[in-house]
């Protein structure tokens, strides 16, 4: 039975033992975050190999990064921005792989 949030937002719905009941969507989102926050260690990773190897690239290359790299690495920047976003709530938008790599 749905009963006002005493916040004024959306409406709580309560079971039998008077207890608010979590909608059957964030037990999906529970598991969405957690695969995320495994991605984005794992991002941590691949970020400081990408900054080693452009680097070494660009020491002799005269100065030029790689543009390849440098578009991972922007790829990479943008997934890193909306998985933080999806998993703070700013956005209800998951990220790679649930959705398109921009």
């Amino acid at each position: 039975m749905p009963i006002p949030d005493p916040n004024g937002t959306e409406p709580v719905t309560i079971d039998e033992s008077g207890l608010p009941v979590v909608e059957k969507n964030m037990l999906s989102r529970l598991v969405s975050m957690i695969l995320i926050g495994i991605l984005l260690g794992l991002s941590d990773t691949v970020f400081a190999l990408l900054v080693v190897v452009q680097f070494v690239i660009m020491l002799f290359n005269s100065g030029r990064p790689n543009p390849r790299l440098a578009e991972f690495g922007t790829a990479l920047a943008l997934w890193i921005a909306k998985a933080v976003r999806y998993q703070t709530g700013a956005s209800q938008t998951r990220p790679w792989p649930w959705t398109d790599l921009d």
